[in-house]
C-alpha cells in the first residue's frame, strides 16, 4: 500500500512540478493557492509584521490573483493560536440581507426554483471579508504594518497586472460561458480579441485596484459605505438582489468560541458555528479514537469502511443539529462528547455497510444540560494562522460588481432553502439552517490548528464544499497515525462520504481493485470523483517550518 502511495505522489508530483518533499523555512512560512499571495505574505513577515498581518495581506492578494475563490465579495473564517498560547477564532461569514426570508427561493407550489439560489443576484449574502481581515489586522496585528502597506501588493497586482499561470488561464477559459452572461464580467475576464487566455498573458483589473485603494485609504468605510457600497447596490438593482445600504452598514464580523478537542494526545483547535467544520471534525476524530487505525492500514478496505461509517453518522448530525449559533441552540456538548462518539458507533459492523436510510441524527436529551480557498501562515515567533475563505461556487453567482471589479458570492445556497432538499454540494438540512434575516448560512469550512505538546504542530484547511471536513480529517490522520510528511499527507489520494448521497466518493488511486471489491461486498457503492479538497498545510517541528502544497491545485509554499 505504501508503495502505491509513493508511486502516486511521485507521478502526479512530477506532472505538476511538485515533489514529495515539503518546502522548508526557518523564520516563517506562507502556503496559499497563489504564488503572488504567498510572496506578499512573506514580504510582510520580512518587514516586521506578524502572522496575522501576513494572513490579511495574503487574503487581499488572493482577491486579485485567484478571482474564482479569493475575494472581497464573500466571507470566511480565521483560526489563530498566538505565540503566548492565546487563541481566537474570527467569523466573517456572509449574512442574509434584511429582506431575506425562509421561502424566498420557492415558487407558489413551495417547490425550489431552479438556480435561483445560485445564479441570481438574490443568491448574494452581505460580504464579510473586508470587515474580517481589517478587524484581525487592527486587533491582532503587530502594529508595524500600516493599512496601506497591508494592501500595497494587492493594489499593485490589480493595477499593473500579473502574468496568468496555466491554471488560472484555463480557469478563465473554462468559465467563458458564465462570464458572457454578465456584461461587467465579460468586459474584464474575456479577452478583447475573444481568443483564449494563455499562460503568461498579463491580466489587469483597474476597477478592482480602485476598490482596494478605497479600502487602503478609508478602511472599512471604503467598502461598506461610499462609492463601493453604491456600486454594490447598483448591481443589486440590476436584478432581484436584496442587499441594501443598511445591510452593508450593519455588517459585523464576530469573534467566536473555538471548537477544541483532542485526538490520541494531540489537541485540535478549529472553527465553531456557523462553520460546521470544527464540530464535525472533532466528532469524527472522537469516533475514530476508539479504533486501532494504524493496524487497519492506510486506505485498506477496513479503514475506508470505518471512515465511511464515521462520516455518515457525523453528517447526519450536521444536517439535523447545526446552524448559526446566534439563531439556533445546537447540542454541542453532545456532538463533541467522547462518550457520545463511542455510543454513536454502537451499531457499527466491521463487515457490513450501514444504509444511510437507517442512520439518523443523535438524540441530544442524554448529553445536553452545516469554491473556496485556504491558506496557512506562521511567523518566527510561533504565531499560527489558519484561514479559509469563499464566495461559494467558482466566481460566486457569476455577477461582477460593475465598476468595482469583484464577484459577489452566492452563499445563500448554503442555507437549507427547503428542508431536506440538497444544495449545490448535495448537503441537506432543516430548520437549524433555514433562511432568516441577519442569519449566517452553515458552512463546511474547517480552518484548523493541531497542537503537539501544547504548541502548534499542523496548520491546515481546504476548499471543497462538503468535502472540506473529510479532506482535513484525512490529512490529520495521514500525519498523526500514518507518519507521512506534510507533503505526502496533503497529496495522498482521498475518499469522502457525507450520509446523503449514500456513496463513497473516491479519487483515482485511492482505492485499489481488491479493496474496491471488498467494499462492494460490504454493501458500499463507489463513485469516482476527481478532486476531494485541496489542502494547504504547514507542519512545525524542532527543525523549523515545513509547507505542504496539495498537488490537486496550483498552490505555493514559501518560507524564509
Amino acid at each position: 500500500m505504501k508503495k502505491l502511495l509513493i508511486w502516486y505522489i511521485l507521478l502526479v508530483g512530477y506532472i505538476n512540478g511538485a515533489g514529495p518533499d515539503p518546502m522548508f523555512g526557518e523564520n516563517g512560512m506562507v502556503v496559499s493557492t497563489s504564488r503572488q499571495a504567498s510572496i506578499a505574505g512573506i514580504e510582510i513577515l520580512k518587514k516586521g509584521g506578524n502572522a496575522v498581518d501576513a494572513a490579511c495581506a495574503t487574503g487581499f492578494v488572493l482577491a486579485v490573483t485567484s478571482s474564482s475563490n479569493g475575494n472581497v465579495g464573500g466571507g470566511g473564517f480565521m483560526v489563530v493560536h498566538k505565540a503566548d498560547s492565546t487563541i481566537f477564532t474570527l467569523d466573517y461569514r456572509e449574512i442574509a440581507p434584511a429582506a431575506a426570508h425562509q421561502d424566498m427561493f420557492l415558487d407558489s407550489n413551495s417547490e425550489v426554483i431552479d438556480n435561483m439560489s445560485l445564479r441570481t443576484r438574490a443568491a448574494s449574502g452581505v460580504p464579510g471579508s473586508v470587515d474580517g481581515l481589517l478587524k484581525a489586522w487592527k486587533d491582532h496585528g503587530s502594529g508595524n504594518i500600516s493599512r496601506r502597506e497591508l494592501l500595497a501588493s494587492a493594489i499593485a497586482l490589480a493595477e499593473r497586472g500579473f502574468e496568468l499561470s496555466h491554471y488560472e488561464a484555463k480557469r478563465f477559459n473554462d468559465n467563458k460561458d458564465l462570464f458572457l452572461k454578465n456584461k461587467a464580467a465579460a468586459k474584464i475576464f474575456i479577452r478583447e480579441d475573444r481568443k483564449p487566455w494563455k499562460a503568461g498573458d498579463r491580466f489587469i483589473q483597474k476597477d478592482l485596484a480602485r476598490t482596494l485603494k478605497r479600502i487602503a485609504r478609508e478602511g472599512r468605510d471604503g467598502f461598506y459605505t461610499g462609492k463601493t457600497a453604491d456600486l454594490i447596490i447598483a448591481e443589486m438593482n440590476r436584478g432581484i438582489g436584496l442587499i441594501t445600504h443598511e445591510d452593508l452598514l450593519k455588517y459585523e464580523s464576530k469573534y467566536r468560541d473555538p471548537m477544541i478537542g483532542s485526538f490520541k494526545g494531540y489537541d485540535i483547535i478549529s472553527m465553531g458555528l456557523p462553520s460546521s467544520g470544527g464540530t464535525i471534525l472533532i466528532e469524527m476524530l472522537n469516533m475514530l479514537e476508539n479504533f486501532s487505525l494504524a493496524e487497519l492500514g492506510w486506505n485498506s478496505s477496513d479503514y475506508i469502511h470505518l471512515l465511511t461509517e464515521v462520516e455518515r453518522r457525523a453528517y447526519a448530525d450536521r444536517a439535523e443539529h447545526l446552524g448559526d449559533i446566534d439563531f439556533w441552540t445546537p447540542p454541542l456538548l453532545m456532538l463533541t462528547s467522547k462518550k457520545y462518539a463511542k455510543d454513536r458507533m454502537n451499531d457499527f459492523y466491521a463487515d457490513k455497510a450501514t444504509s444511510s436510510t437507517v442512520v439518523f441524527a443523535g438524540d441530544p436529551s442524554g448529553y445536553e444540560s452545516p469554491e473556496t480557498t485556504h491558506y496557512s501562515v506562521i511567523d518566527k515567533y510561533g504565531n499560527a494562522v489558519s484561514v479559509t475563505t469563499t464566495i461559494n461556487l467558482g466566481y460566486g453567482g457569476g455577477f461582477l460588481v460593475e465598476g468595482a471589479g469583484f464577484f459577489l458570492n452566492n452563499e445563500m445556497d448554503d442555507f437549507s432553502v427547503k428542508p431536506w432538499v440538497p444544495n449545490a454540494f448535495g448537503l441537506v438540512g432543516n430548520a437549524a439552517n433555514a433562511i432568516q434575516p441577519g442569519k449566517r448560512p452553515l458552512s463546511s469550512m474547517t480552518p484548523t490548528i493541531v497542537l503537539k505538546n501544547k504548541e502548534p504542530f499542523i496548520i491546515l484547511g481546504s476548499p471543497g464544499g462538503s468535502r472540506i471536513i473529510t479532506a482535513v480529517l484525512q490529512t490529520i490522520l495521514n500525519v498523526t497515525v500514518h507518519n507521512m510528511n506534510i507533503q505526502e499527507a496533503v497529496s495522498a489520494p482521498r475518499v469522502h462520504s457525507q450520509w446523503l448521497p449514500d456513496v463513497i466518493m473516491a479519487e483515482s488511486y485511492s482505492i485499489i481493485k481488491d479493496v474496491e471489491t471488498s467494499l462492494i461486498n460490504k454493501g458500499h457503492e463507489i463513485l469516482p470523483y476527481k478532486n476531494i479538497g485541496d489542502v494547504n498545510a504547514i507542519l512545525i517541528n524542532e527543525d523549523g517550518y515545513f509547507g505542504g502544497t496539495d498537488i490537486r491545485g496550483e498552490n505555493t509554499a514559501i518560507g524564509y
